[in-house]
């Protein structure tokens, strides 16, 4: 039986019509992996410019804000290592300026050669008793709330010395000479010098304008840290502004956006990670380095100070990136994702459908949340984000709290969603329906 022609004319046609179909595929696929290939560029460099992002945050709110910078070395008052090496220094610096040879030339010519003989033998004790007089005087100082007063007041008079130190520069009463950033303790052996005084030692009011440093860090790595954190300040808040733009190109250029928003997330926060783990480790490295004579417990103190707002903001980073991943995994098509938001949906339903069992009735309010709820979802998430961003220094806690105040309006919402046709009944499992739009609230939320 002879083929139909016209059979074989359709044959023709529909395969040159698939091969114009692959022609036009193959491009198409080669766009793909580009695109896929800067996505994934961009995500990764968002990833690493998150920890020098942190890190020049924290460097720019320690020179341009001297309340921060005061409430981050304020703590160090009261610390009872640092207040005792402190006092050790203030009483090393107040006995060399103590004028004790004044106790001899005050005395009478014919009472000398006995105040001489005398002092032979018991000068090494009459040292050691006045150390002792001025070390007890200077700690009881040091542990008054005097103390803390004086300490805050060096604290914000060194401020713009500070800022210099931070940028590479000394000057003030914050010094940086070498490899040691040290911090002039004159305003304190003033104040000692008032109270000896006061306790009776008059000797003490000859003792003249001392400046003694008490050393804050000291490391062959400031000077590595000063051009880092120089480089730093010039960028300025660029740097985490530049981390989360290539982390939103990077997902708009991928072609499954909500995955690469998970990934993007969980790649900055690893970031963040790294960063703490890396001051960890420098700590230990940097305790083990310094001199021996020098007070450990001083140390450690004055170390874990400088950087506490520092961990702050790398737990906070880490919070905002699980939080944002969780969400944006909560509001894909994965089976358990679907599981999670249909038991989500179900839990305020079914509670809806008890108040009304017992005479509850929401009257006009459920149909026009029904309504409005994917506008009054978002709006709630907006409200979040907002709060979050505009939060002068956000820390994990501010971000985890934020996140469950948006999952309890959205619960209030899924739980005031009553159709008006079918009242108290809550939506089908299989179906995302007008409680998408609140879940997927939580992504946009963290």
């Amino acid at each position: 039986m002879a083929a139909d022609p016209s059979d074989e004319r359709e044959l023709v046609d529909l395969r040159e019509r698939i091969a114009v179909l692959e022609r036009q595929g193959q491009p198409r696929r080669e766009h793909h992996r580009v695109r896929s290939f800067f996505a994934v560029l961009l995500i990764v460099l968002a990833a690493v410019l998150t920890p020098l992002g942190v890190v020049a945050a924290w460097s720019k709110s320690q020179v341009t804000d001297t309340d921060r910078f005061v409430s981050t070395m304020a703590p160090l008052a009261s610390d009872p290592s640092v207040q005792g090496a402190v006092a050790n220094r203030v009483t090393t610096a107040v006995m060399q300026q103590l004028p004790i040879t004044d106790l001899i030339n005050d005395a009478a010519p014919n009472d000398r050669p006995l105040l001489d003989a005398a002092l032979g033998k018991l000068g090494p004790a009459l040292t050691s008793g006045l150390t002792g007089f001025v070390h007890d005087q200077v700690l009881r100082f040091v542990r008054s709330d005097a103390f803390a007063t004086v300490w805050t007041g060096v604290l914000r008079n060194s401020h713009a010395a500070f800022d210099k130190v931070l940028t590479g520069q000394g000057g003030g009463a914050v010094q940086v000479k070498g490899d040691t950033v040290s911090l002039d303790l004159a305003p304190v052996v003033a104040a000692v010098k008032d109270r000896l005084v006061a306790g009776g030692l008059g000797l003490a009011s000859k003792i003249p304008e001392v400046h003694t440093d008490y050393t804050l860090v000291q490391s062959d790595a400031v000077r590595k840290a000063q051009t880092g954190l120089r480089l730093l300040d010039l960028a300025g808040f660029w740097v985490p502004v530049l981390a989360l733009l290539c982390a939103v190109g990077g997902i708009a250029l991928a072609a499954r956006h909500r995955r690469a928003t998970v990934w993007a997330a969980l790649g900055m926060a690893a970031g963040a990670g790294v960063l703490g783990i890396g001051l960890s480790v420098f700590r230990a490295i940097y305790l083990d380095k310094l001199p021996a004579d020098v007070d450990q417990a001083a140390a450690m103190a004055v170390y874990d100070t400088l950087v506490r707002y520092l961990r702050a903001a790398i737990r906070m980073v880490l919070a905002l990136g699980v939080v944002i991943a969780l969400a944006a995994w909560l509001t894909g098509a994965g089976r358990r994702a679907g599981w999670v938001r249909h038991l989500w949906r179900s839990g305020p339903g079914a509670v809806r459908q008890a108040a009304e069992g017992i005479g509850m009735r929401l009257g006009p309010v459920g149909p026009f949340v029904h309504r409005w709820k994917a506008w009054l979802g978002w709006g709630a998430v907006a409200v979040a984000a907002v709060v979050v961003l505009t939060w002068s220094y956000p820390t994990a806690a501010v971000v985890l709290w934020t996140a469950v105040v948006l999952l309890a309006v959205l619960a209030v919402l899924e739980f005031l969603d009553s159709p008006a046709d079918t009242p108290g009944t809550p939506d089908a499992p299989g179906t995302d329906g007008p409680a998408g739009p609140p879940a997927g609230g939580k992504a946009a939320a963290a």
